[in-house]
């Protein structure tokens, strides 16, 4: 049987009861022990939901974790006000994404909020002392480098963006030999590599992105420290190989395409299972232990804890009957006649002023659809990395970040641009826009016309949209709490009608555009005043629709407008799947011969670019909220030495783009290694037990579990973004 760590209990999911009767199947318990392991119990759902990932029995554990009692106990064992168990929240939360729950609301806890708000603002002997922190960066109480990286992979999972500066901790821990030390040293600290970190931090610093070079040196070592047998070793000084090491190993080399590498491992890990399905501590181990065989599990199921902890958002099913052609529409955008080498559109054919504004929502429609992802990293690193229009203005030039007119909607539209293409919007065009948000967020009513309509309006943020855009960054940032203010006044905005006002600051009436951003925006929280007010939002915007499926907006029947109200009513696509059909039905008739669409029904015919924007994007039905788009495996193309021309000079386009597949590189021996006897060449036969690596797992649902029903889901939100 499997025993948890060092444990010698014959059942691990015994409780030590009256009797030694048999747990319910929900938790891990170690010999002579009443108290749960809860360590152990988050290891026993990360291996049972990579076996299967509906599986009942992880659900079950998953259950009595999020139990208000257990959270607190594991991961809050300084009591409500004190600082959390970083390792424990991290954990904790990383159980509920792999198992389909939020980890904002798991056990009465926002997992996620409380990692963020304890990150460790500078280095011990800089300033007052803050307890729990020795590096800037470190979540505060974690001091192992697993930990740090499990805490980077589950805000990532959860849709937040990490502080730079956790995710740079990790970078500060690579040895000169490539891989990773176990501990979080401090600059000029001895360093140790060995593969468990080393496969950990990869797998969280290649979700994370920007971290290139760290990886692929790390990849570097994980291949030269693969022993002669195709395993690795628990440390350096190790000649023998560790099921648990070689585990995070094949995982990570996995995830970087190296399969031949990732494979000869397994079949060494075949080769050391035991009859029981078991693995142990070592290679020359004699008993099953539960820690390395869970990790075992992962890997054996080739998958990886990353992956296992992302949220699988299948982009939505489009209704039959007609739609728009993504392709002819994402062409339309992209033609170097209207985005300017690839970087902008202009505010007018041939002035050299990029309007920044259009120039993202060109960018989400390309993150919505992902017809041409190279077209899409080219805007964003124009963006990101200082580009200039043909006037010499930056993205900031619009944004007036910085100054006395920072405008909240512009940068909250910047920055939901940066968390949806995996970038950090806290160092987006070399500027913190969530600090800028949060400086940005009124005490109270201004005189100065535009600046502040109310307490919690985002300064110059004149419409409910620029409000929405500005809240919805702050959330996925992970500052939901710094973010309470613009989110009240954004509810106040709504109309007993259930639809939202067009302005702010001024007297106007409810329409569809505000509301479907409206509703995008709250439907990231969980409470049930904003399910509520969402739930209210969506039926007002079924209520507009016209009988040829079409919207009323500002430009009569707008196809701006048809293309947000599919976004806002995908939130609930089962319960509006009519409205959407007909929607979209509505928007493919205002689709034209060039891809790109009119403004609006019997206006001015002819295709318009900021119309094509919203409805390319819009026809997805992927919410602004959830919008996530991978630029990993996209060469940057090269960005201009100082400015780009504008569309009259047609001959300063760039070079081509490369491709490159995801983990290869210059000269990389890619998939076609693995050392040692097993390991080269083609991968060594493993027989029938490899196939059972990943249903180790099962041998872990001994004692008494039951089956359990998977908790439905608060919405079906099958519009989310992919």
């Amino acid at each position: 049987m499997l025993r948890g760590g060092d444990s010698r209990g014959e059942n691990p999911w015994a409780v030590g009861g009256p009797g030694g009767e048999p747990a319910a199947g929900e938790r891990v318990v170690d010999e002579g022990a009443t108290a749960p392991n809860h360590f152990f119990t988050t290891e026993v759902v990360f291996a049972l939901a990579a076996a299967d990932a509906k599986s009942p029995a992880a659900r079950k554990a998953a259950d009595f974790l999020a139990t208000p009692a257990q959270t607190d106990a594991y991961a809050y064992p300084a009591g409500k006000d004190g600082i959390p168990d970083a390792t424990a929240a991290a954990r904790l939360a990383l159980v509920a994404e792999a198992t389909g729950k939020d980890p904002r609301a798991f056990g009465g806890r926002d997992l996620l909020g409380d990692l963020v708000k304890y990150v460790c603002p500078r280095d011990i002997g800089v300033g007052d002392p803050v307890e729990g922190c020795l590096t800037k960066g470190d979540f505060r109480t974690t001091g192992q480098s697993d930990a740090q990286a499990m805490a980077v992979i589950a805000l990532l999972g959860g849709g937040v963006t990490p502080p730079a500066d956790a995710v740079n901790r990790l970078t500060a821990l690579q040895c000169e030999d490539g891989g990773f030390t176990g501990v979080l040293i401090r600059s000029g600290g001895w360093c140790d590599s060995d593969a468990n970190s080393t496969g950990l931090i990869t797998l969280a610093l290649k979700r994370a992105g920007g971290h290139d070079a760290a990886v692929q040196k790390a990849r570097a070592y994980l291949k030269k420290s693969q022993l002669p047998t195709a395993a690795w070793p628990s440390a350096s000084s190790m000649t023998t190989g560790s099921p648990a090491s070689t585990a995070w190993a094949v995982q990570a080399l996995r995830a970087l395409g190296d399969d031949a590498f990732a494979d000869a491992g397994l079949s060494w890990l075949s080769r050391h299972q035991f009859l029981g399905a078991g693995f142990g501590f070592e290679e020359d181990d004699t008993e099953s232990r539960l820690f390395p065989t869970s990790t075992v599990a992962l890997a054996g199921a080739k998958s990886d804890l990353v992956t296992l902890t992302t949220k699988k958002v299948d982009p939505p099913t489009p209704p039959a009957g007609a739609a728009p052609d993504l392709v002819k529409g994402t062409a339309y955008l992209t033609d170097r006649g209207r985005l300017v080498q690839g970087r902008y559109y202009e505010s007018g054919p041939g002035t050299g002023f990029a309007d920044y504004g259009l120039t993202i929502d060109g960018a989400y429609a390309l993150a919505a659809t992902g017809k041409d992802n190279t077209a899409l990293r080219g805007i964003v690193d124009f963006l990101d990395k200082g580009g200039k229009d043909g006037k010499g203005r930056g993205i900031h030039d619009w944004t007036l970040i910085g100054t006395k007119y920072a405008a909240g909607g512009s940068i909250g539209k910047t920055a939901l641009l940066a968390e949806a293409v995996g970038r950090d919007p806290r160092a987006f065009g070399g500027q913190d826009l969530i600090a800028a948000l949060a400086k940005g967020t009124c005490t109270a009513r201004t005189e100065t016309a535009g600046q502040c309509a109310a307490k919690g309006n985002y300064t110059y943020a004149t419409s409910v949209f620029s409000q929405s855009l500005g809240v919805m960054a702050q959330v996925r940032a992970g500052e939901t709490a710094a973010a309470a203010e613009p989110i009240a006044y954004l509810k106040s905005l709504q109309d007993p009608s259930g639809g939202w006002v067009s302005l702010i600051g001024e007297p106007s009436g409810t329409e569809v555009d505000s509301t479907a951003m409206a509703a995008m925006t709250l439907d990231l929280l969980p409470d049930a005043g904003s399910q509520a007010a969402v739930d209210k939002g969506l039926a007002w915007l079924a209520g507009r629709q016209k009988e040829d499926g079409g919207f009323p907006g500002a430009s009569g029947n707008s196809v701006n407008s048809a293309a947000l109200a599919v976004q806002g009513l995908s939130l609930d696509s089962s319960k509006y799947a009519v409205q959407i059909a007909r929607a979209r039905a509505f928007l493919a008739s205002r689709q034209n011969g060039d891809g790109g669409f009119d403004i609006a029904k019997g206006g001015q015919p002819g295709s318009d670019v900021r119309a094509s924007t919203q409805a390319l994007g819009g026809t997805t039905g992927i919410s602004f909220g959830t919008l996530a788009r991978s630029l990993e495996g996209t060469a940057p193309e090269p960005l201009p030495s100082t400015s780009v021309l504008p569309s009259a000079s047609p001959s300063a386009s760039p070079t081509a783009p490369v491709i490159v597949t995801p983990g290869e590189d210059a000269g990389a021996a890619g998939s076609s290694g693995g050392s040692g006897s097993g390991g080269g060449g083609a991968l060594a036969s493993t027989g029938p037990r490899v196939g059972g690596l990943a249903a180790a797992a099962l041998v872990l649902a001994l004692g008494g579990w039951g089956l359990t029903r998977a908790a439905k889901r608060r919405r079906e939100n099958t519009g989310s973004r992919a």
